[in-house]
């Protein structure tokens, strides 16, 4: 774009309405500089869920992030049913279905009956699935601290904590029950 004249015709002048500076159309965004940060954080998350795909494929070629997100999640929860999965990462239920009959082909997950209730079934992270997930956080780890070996402490904290407030809130921007 340039900021050249050009012959284009231009639209009259405007008035502002009283509780309007005159200098700033009303037509403007609100907060441009606030657009232009939602912009590059939706362009930077995008490349980071890029490379977490790329890399959750070279820790395990057979294993989908999806998949391996769902692995992990079904471990931190020291077991847990695929309707919890679903409803946690609002996926379809057949989408999770699908992933788990893959995790249980590779024999990384398996069901046992509820303690409290033996019709429901319980996923729990067999042992081949506990070594790919330490395997996984291990090079994940070496990884980050690679990256971020530049960052100063403060950096980091500061990182951290705006990544625990932006994942807080729900898909409706609201606080995650979770």
């Amino acid at each position: 774009m340039s900021d050249a004249p050009t012959d284009a015709p231009t639209d009259p002048p405007r008035e502002a309405p009283d509780d309007v500076s005159p200098h700033v159309p009303t037509d403007a965004p609100a907060d441009p500089p606030r657009e232009a940060s939602l912009d590059v954080i939706q362009r930077e998350l995008t490349a980071f869920a890029r490379r977490a795909r790329a890399a959750a494929a070279r820790v395990h070629p057979e294993i989908p992030l999806v998949s391996y997100t769902l692995l992990s999640h079904i471990e931190d929860r020291r077991g847990c049913r695929a309707t919890d999965l679903a409803a946690h990462y609002l996926l379809d239920k057949s989408t999770v279905s699908r992933q788990l009959a893959g995790l249980e082909k590779l024999g990384l997950v398996e069901r046992r009956p509820a303690p409290e209730d033996h019709r429901v079934q319980v996923l729990h992270p067999t042992e081949a699935g506990l070594a790919v997930l330490a395997t996984a956080q291990a090079n994940r780890r070496a990884a980050y601290q690679e990256r971020l070996k530049d960052w100063s402490g403060e950096d980091l904290d500061r990182f951290a904590g705006y990544l625990l407030r932006y994942n807080a809130a729900g898909p409706d921007g609201l606080p995650d029950p979770d």
